[in-house]
């Protein structure tokens, strides 16, 4: 049994809102032992980040802990003023967030970074700090740190820039680590990788991890315990075996069935194949021999650079093609050669017999009606000053098409087929959650007709449940509207429900085609073998840890 390092009471916060005052946990309860990782899981807006930023004294403004105790080490921080907070947090108290980018000075050598956190708590200053921030940086996982220590954060890859924030969190030696989303927005293998070393360090340093996430196949496979929260009250807790084995509530039970990576066999009613016809006769688009090349501005010392290098393929007419791979792979700048955003250097394209590179101007613009994008980032791609229905009927008036009634009619009909009430019209951005914006932006990349639907990673920012409902809708849209899908992703366990064949690849060539279930099952390319043994669920922790 692990004595408690950390002992959460009774713990209320709420928020000041134009509404009045908001609660949004409610008599949250738990503790975490030395040497432990418990994950705090649920949907956004369930508590699970305000929880952790009560205990770390960062709440935003208007949020204040109305009940209750947070006692680390046997100390109370409820209550306690900022200067000595500002003390604990970083000496006692770590944390690794969600989004690298954010959280690291884009001005300022990640070595620096490191070796300033050691220089405020008074751990090491000058040339000792900067050799110390070396030593974390490699503890961490970083490879050939020293030189990596005097590099921006740019230079470095999303899972690196990871590793820097685990570095500084880890400087001052602290006895507890949270992990705010630590790896969702990262490629399953880096993923991997990031969590090992989370794990490492608990298990040799002995510190307590708490893990925030919204993806219970990480939590199975890396937390002791987990405790589910939904409404800002905790529904269930319990060691993770047994917990993820035999749920007791029906929330735990929904975001289980909804967790592709728990989930090993496709949803009911989600696949729909296409037929088995081959060839270009049935295809509506076709690759051959693609390369494209980018070149290194004012330094023509420098090679150009291959990112998508000698691929050929076809995207079937009605069937979903799912292009995998890590960040770097290529996949996303070949899905902008198909879409004919970025032009080829070698090769060709053909979009319903159309060889891309021959034509342009009104030609070009009109055969681009019948191709639509849905981004990654639903909020980045919808207009935060327009209402919803400007954002549906923007394709409409680009292109000319009907009258205002028309247009607006044709919104409203937009939305229906995403599941949205036409009440949302007249709604803007910020007043809709996660996955209203997403069936915003599918709806908008519908309003022309298209025949090709590229969909670059539509849910990997969302929650498992609204993730499920969006695969859902993208797979009956498919086969009411018979259309073509291009769905990129890093995410296999996605993949595998919603694909009729998927594409591998890596560093800019395609490695592997199959059919979906034959490459699962049988893999051939060490690549993929790599990319499938790295989807989480698949192992847990001892239980006796």
């Amino acid at each position: 049994m692990h004595a408690p390092l950390l002992e959460v009471s009774d713990l209320g916060v709420s928020y000041d809102t134009a509404a009045g005052r908001v609660t949004a946990v409610h008599d949250v309860s738990f503790s975490i032992g030395r040497g432990e990782v418990l994950a705090i899981v649920g949907e956004s807006g369930s508590g699970k980040t305000t929880t952790a930023n009560a205990i770390i004294g960062l709440l935003p403004p208007g949020g204040r802990i109305e009940t209750g105790r947070v006692v680390l080490a046997g100390s109370n921080l409820v209550g306690r003023p900022e200067s000595e907070l500002r003390a604990i947090r970083g000496r006692q108290i770590g944390l690794v967030a969600q989004d690298p980018a954010v959280s690291l000075d884009p001005v300022k050598r990640v070595g620096a970074q490191v070796a300033e956190v050691l220089s405020i708590h008074g751990v090491a200053k000058g040339e000792a700090a900067r050799a110390r921030a070396v030593e974390l940086l490699e503890q961490a996982g970083l490879p050939n740190a020293a030189v990596r220590a005097r590099q921006y954060p740019h230079e470095l890859s999303g899972g690196m820039q990871q590793r820097v924030l685990i570095a500084v969190a880890l400087a001052s030696g602290p006895q507890l680590l949270i992990a705010d989303e630590p790896t969702s927005a990262l490629d399953v293998t880096i993923q991997r990788q990031i969590l090992d070393h989370l794990e490492r360090l608990s298990r040799e340093l002995g510190v307590a991890v708490l893990m925030i996430t919204h993806d219970l196949a990480v939590a199975s496979d890396r937390a002791h315990r987990i405790l589910v929260m939904s409404e800002g009250r905790v529904v269930e807790e319990g060691r993770a075996r047994e917990l993820l084995g035999s749920p007791g509530d029906a929330y735990t039970r929904r975001l289980i069935a909804s967790d592709p990576s728990l989930n090993s066999y496709r949803t009911a009613g989600l696949h729909v194949l296409p037929g088995e016809a081959q060839g270009d006769d049935t295809a509506l688009v076709v690759v051959d021999s693609v390369v494209k090349e980018y070149g290194h501005a004012g330094d023509r010392r420098r090679e150009s650079r291959r990112a998508v290098d000698g691929v050929s393929l076809a995207v079937l007419r009605g069937e979903t093609l799912a292009l995998v791979g890590e960040s770097g792979s290529g996949k996303t700048t070949l899905a902008r050669l198909m879409l004919g955003l970025t032009p080829v250097t070698a090769g060709t394209i053909s979009f319903d017999g159309h060889v891309l590179s021959r034509i342009d101007g009104k030609d070009l613009r009109a055969l681009r009606r019948r191709m639509q994008i849905i981004y990654q980032n639903p909020y980045s791609s919808l207009d935060p000053r327009w209402t919803v229905a400007q954002v549906v009927e923007e394709p409409l008036r680009v292109h000319r098409v009907g009258s205002r009634a028309e247009r607006h009619a044709r919104a409203r009909e937009l939305l229906e087929h995403v599941a949205l009430p036409a009440t949302m019209l007249k709604r803007k951005r910020s007043e809709l959650s996660g996955g209203q914006c997403q069936r915003v932006a599918i709806a908008r990349a519908l309003a022309l007709g298209p025949d090709l639907l590229v969909c670059d990673e539509p849910v990997s920012a969302l929650d498992v449940t609204v993730q499920d409902q969006i695969l859902r809708l993208l797979a009956r849209l498919q086969q009411e509207l018979g259309l073509t899908m291009l769905f990129i992703s890093h995410d296999l366990a996605v993949v595998r429900q919603i694909a009729d064949r998927v594409a591998v690849m890596s560093n800019g060539t395609l490695v592997e085609l199959q059919q979906t279930e034959a490459l699962f099952e049988s893999p051939q390319h060490l690549y993929t073998r790599q990319l499938l043994d790295a989807i989480p669920g698949k192992r847990q922790v001892p239980a006796g840890a």
